[in-house]
C-alpha cells in the first residue's frame, strides 16, 4: 500500500491546521522553517516527538503504540489493521477521535486507508513496543508443543519478549533437545540473540495474546471522587492560610534581619539554620523550607555574595512589609507559582545519599512551574463548589491524561503541589480559591483584589483577658496590629490570634517610646472587654521602674536621680564586665556601646532606658540588615514560548512561500558574492528587466534576523535602494532592501 510523504501531506493542510500544529508543538517554529520539507524533517525528529508525546493521554498513546506495533513507521497501514491490535473494547468513535488528535500534532498522517508514522516514533516506545519482540514476517505452527514449552511462550508473550537462559549457549537439533527452551529454539519458535538470551517473535506473541494484543486499553479517563463544598468556605479557609503565610514570612524576615544565616560553601542553607527557623516560626521543617524558598524566590532575601556570604533580606522586603496584606500574599503566591524549584525535596536524599537542603541548586527543576500549573489548572477546571477527593484521586486522573509527564515523581509532584498550594492559600478544602483562580488566569494584581474581597473587614478591637492574654477575633487593622505586636507576643495563631502580655513585652513597648498612659489608652479604647486590673498594675509597675536609669553615648553613660540605685548598679558583678565607673554621684560611664550596656543591665535585672540628646526615650532596637536585590536574569522557559496566532499565521505564509520558491524552475540567475565585483549592478539590471517584462523573479535575501530565505515575487519598483514586488504566496506587496538581496533568478516560463 502506497502513501504520501509527510511533507506532501503538510502541504495539503489548510493554514488553520498548520497554525494549530505550530501552536501545539511550538518547538517546530523555532527557528522559522524555510519550507515545508524543513518543517516535515523537524516534525519527525526524536526530541520533538518525545516532547509531543508528553501531552498525549493514555488512550491516544495506546493508539500511537498500536500503529508502531503494526509497522506504520515503515509502511502505511489501514484503519482495520490498527483496530485489530487494539481489541474489541475500542469503539470506532473514540479511535477516530484519537487519530484526529494525532493528525493535528502531525504524529500520524494519511487517510484511514494509509496511516503513516515518522520512522523515529518507534524509539518513543523503547526497544519493545507493547512488550513485543521483533517481527520476522513468518507464519508459525504451534501445534504439538508441550505444557512446559507453552509456559515459556506465555511468559515471554506477556512481555518483555527477552529471556535469559543457559539453554541458548548451543543450538541442538530437535531430537537432541532436552529442555523446553532448546526444543523451542530447534523448532524456530524462539530466536537466539546470543549464547545467553532468547527472543519471542512478535507474530507468536500476538497470537498468544488473543483478541486483545495490547492488553486492556483504558479508553476513558477515570472519574475521581469529588465532593461538594461551599465556595464561601473555600475562600474563608484559603484566606486564613494566606494570613498565616504572610505572618510567617514577616517573622522570618524579622529574624533574618537581626541574625542572618550563613550560606553554605556549596550554596543553600544549613540544616541547623533550617531547624532554628522552624523553631522560631513554630512550624515543622517542611513548612519552614517552603517559606524560605518563597522568601528568596520572591527576592525578599538574597545571598550577599560577600567574603562570608549570608542570607539577608533585600531592600524589596521593606517595600513588601509596607504593602497591604493582600498585596503581600499575591507577591508570595505568584513567586510560588513561578518557582523553578521543588521545596518538597528538602529533607530527602539523592542517589548518592546527599541530603537536599533549602536554597541548594540540587532542588532546582526547570519544569516545576509548568507541572505546578498543570496540576492547578486541572483543579481549576472543576466547577465551583466541587472539591477533589484527595491528592491520590487527582494523581490517578492526571496519570491518565498525561502518563509521560512528570517522570518518576509524577504522583508525588501532584501531592506536593496540593500540599503547598493549600499552605500558600491558593487551594483550600480540595478546591481552588477564588483568589487562586484569578491568580492562574490574570496574575498577581487582580488576585490581590480578589483576596481583599474574600477576607472579612479588618477589626478595630480586641478582647483583653484576665490572664493577660489578648484575643484578636479576626484580622486586625494594620495600625492596631502593629501596636499589639509591639506590646505583646503571639501565643497562638489561626482564625483568632492569641497574644500574651508580659513584663518583657511591656518593657519592649516602653523602650520603643510608648508611655504608660499610651498603653492604658490603647487597651481602654481598643478592648471590647473590661481591662483587667492585673494588666494596669503590670504596665504601671514596669513604667515606674523603666527609665529610672538613663544612658547616653560617651562610649555610653548612665545617670539616675537616686545615688543609691547608682551604687547598687556599680556593686553588681555585671558592672565589671560593662566597665562602668562613677564620674559623679548620679552618673556612670562606660567605653562600651550604649546598646551593649543596656542589654547587660537588663540581663542583670535592671530596667534602664536609652536617652537622646533632648532627654527623650530612644528606640535602640536594630532596624535589621538589608542587601541589594539580585539582578534577575530572564529565566529560560522550560518549554518554547507559543507565539500569537497572528505570528503563526505569518510563519505559515513564510513556509508556503519558501515551498513555492524551492519548487520554482529557475532561468537566468545572478548571484551577489559578498557584494563584490559586478554582482550588485548585474542583479539590479536583472530585476529592472523583470519589472519591465512583468516576469516573476526568485529572490534570495537575508532578513533582519540574519536568516537566509527565498521568495518568488513579481517586481514593481526597483530603485532607491529598495525592491518592491507582489508575492502571490503572501497575497501582498513586499519590500526588500537591495543591499540584503544575495541572488536573483528569472522564473523559467517554459
Amino acid at each position: 500500500m502506497s502513501g504520501i510523504t509527510l511533507a506532501d501531506w503538510l502541504r495539503g493542510q489548510d493554514d488553520n491546521a498548520l497554525v494549530a500544529l505550530l501552536r501545539a508543538r511550538p518547538d517546530l517554529a523555532t527557528p522559522p522553517p524555510a519550507d515545508m520539507s524543513v518543517l516535515a524533517t523537524r516534525v519527525g525528529t526524536r526530541a520533538s516527538i518525545a516532547r509531543a508525546c508528553e501531552d498525549l493521554d493514555t488512550f491516544t498513546l495506546a493508539v500511537l503504540e498500536g500503529l508502531v506495533v503494526v509497522g506504520a513507521d515503515t509502511a502505511p497501514v489501514a484503519l482495520p489493521t490498527l483496530a485489530g491490535v487494539l481489541g474489541p473494547d475500542v469503539k470506532p468513535k473514540p479511535l477516530k477521535q484519537a487519530l484526529a488528535r494525532l493528525r493535528s500534532l502531525a504524529l500520524v498522517w494519511g487517510d484511514d486507508e494509509a496511516l503513516s508514522l515518522p520512522p523515529v516514533t518507534r524509539e518513543a516506545f523503547g526497544t519493545y513496543p507493547a512488550g513485543l519482540g521483533r517481527a520476522t514476517g513468518q507464519t508459525y505452527d504451534l501445534d504439538g508443543i508441550t505444557e512446559g514449552e507453552q509456559r515459556v511462550l506465555q511468559k515471554l508473550a506477556a512481555g518483555p519478549p527477552i529471556g535469559d537462559t543457559k539453554d541458548a549457549s548451543r543450538v541442538v537439533p530437535l531430537e537432541k533437545a532436552e529442555t523446553p527452551v532448546q526444543r523451542l529454539l530447534a523448532r524456530g519458535l524462539l530466536l537466539r540473540r546470543d549464547p545467553g538470551t532468547v527472543e519471542l517473535p512478535r507474530e507468536i506473541a500476538l497470537r498468544l495474546r488473543g483478541d486483545r494484543p495490547l492488553g486492556p486499553v483504558q479508553v476513558t479517563e477515570p472519574k475521581p471522587r469529588t465532593g461538594t463544598v461551599a465556595p464561601a468556605n473555600v475562600d474563608a479557609t484559603g484566606g486564613g492560610e494566606a494570613l498565616e503565610l504572610v505572618r510567617h514570612v514577616e517573622n522570618l524576615l524579622a529574624s533574618w534581619s537581626v541574625e542572618p544565616p550563613a550560606v553554605l560553601r556549596t550554596g543553600g542553607l544549613g540544616v541547623r539554620d533550617l531547624r532554628r527557623a522552624a523553631k522560631d516560626l513554630g512550624v515543622d521543617e517542611q513548612r519552614a523550607a517552603l517559606l524560605i524558598e518563597l522568601v528568596v524566590g520572591a527576592d525578599l532575601a538574597a545571598n550577599t555574595e560577600s567574603t562570608e556570604p549570608e542570607w539577608v533580606p533585600t531592600t524589596k522586603a521593606d517595600v513588601w512589609l509596607a504593602a497591604t496584606t493582600e498585596v503581600r500574599w499575591a507577591t508570595l503566591a505568584h513567586a510560588w507559582l513561578e518557582l523553578p524549584r521543588l521545596p518538597a525535596l528538602v529533607g530527602r536524599r539523592d542517589e548518592k545519599d546527599k541530603l537536599f537542603t533549602p536554597l541548594a541548586d540540587e532542588i532546582r527543576r526547570a519544569q516545576a512551574p509548568r507541572d505546578r500549573r498543570w496540576v492547578l489548572d486541572s483543579l481549576a477546571a472543576l466547577p465551583k463548589g466541587t472539591a477533589i477527593g484527595g491528592a491520590a484521586e487527582l494523581a490517578a486522573l492526571l496519570a491518565w491524561r498525561a502518563p509521560r509527564r512528570g517522570g518518576r515523581q509524577r504522583d508525588e509532584l501532584v501531592r506536593w503541589t496540593v500540599e503547598e498550594g493549600t499552605a500558600v492559600g491558593v487551594l483550600a478544602l480540595g478546591a481552588v480559591t477564588s483568589a487562586g483562580r484569578v491568580l492562574l488566569d490574570e496574575g498577581a494584581g487582580p488576585a490581590a483584589k480578589a483576596l481583599a474581597e474574600a477576607l472579612p473587614d479588618p477589626l478595630d478591637h480586641v478582647l483583653v483577658q484576665a490572664d493577660l492574654t489578648v484575643v484578636a477575633p479576626g484580622r486586625l487593622e494594620p495600625e492596631l496590629a502593629d501596636e499589639l505586636a509591639l506590646v505583646a507576643d503571639v501565643e497562638s495563631a489561626g482564625s483568632a490570634t492569641v497574644y500574651r502580655i508580659s513584663e518583657t513585652t511591656v518593657r519592649r513597648a516602653l523602650d520603643a517610646g510608648r508611655t504608660a498612659d499610651d498603653l492604658h489608652e490603647l487597651f481602654k479604647l481598643r478592648s471590647r472587654t473590661p481591662v483587667p486590673q492585673s494588666l494596669t498594675y503590670l504596665v504601671d509597675d514596669a513604667a515606674r521602674r523603666h527609665g529610672r536609669l538613663r544612658g547616653g553615648a560617651a562610649g555610653s553613660f548612665l545617670r539616675c536621680d537616686d545615688p543609691v540605685l547608682v551604687s547598687e548598679v556599680l556593686a553588681h558583678p555585671e558592672a565589671g564586665r560593662l566597665e562602668l565607673r562613677r564620674i559623679a554621684p548620679t552618673v556612670l560611664v562606660s567605653p562600651l556601646p550604649l546598646a551593649d550596656v543596656l542589654d547587660g543591665l537588663r540581663s542583670a535585672g535592671f530596667a534602664p532606658a536609652a536617652e537622646g540628646p533632648d532627654g527623650q526615650v530612644l528606640d535602640l532596637r536594630p532596624g535589621g540588615r538589608r542587601t541589594t536585590p539580585r539582578q534577575r536574569s530572564a529565566r529560560k522557559p522550560a518549554t518554547p514560548a507559543v507565539p500569537a496566532d497572528e505570528r503563526l499565521g505569518e510563519l505559515v505564509k513564510l513556509v508556503r512561500a519558501g515551498d513555492r520558491a524551492a519548487a520554482t524552475p529557475r532561468g537566468q540567475r545572478v548571484a551577489v558574492p559578498g557584494n563584490l565585483g559586478a554582482g550588485p549592478s548585474a542583479t539590479l539590471s536583472l530585476l529592472q528587466e523583470a519589472a519591465r517584462a512583468r516576469r516573476s523573479v526568485l529572490v534570495g535575501f537575508v532578513d533582519s534576523h540574519g536568516t537566509a530565505a527565498q521568495r518568488v515575487i513579481e517586481p514593481h519598483v526597483v530603485g532607491g535602494g529598495v525592491l518592491e514586488g507582489y508575492d502571490h504566496s503572501y497575497g501582498e506587496v513586499l519590500r526588500f532592501p537591495l543591499h540584503r538581496v544575495t541572488s536573483a533568478a528569472l522564473v523559467d516560463e517554459d
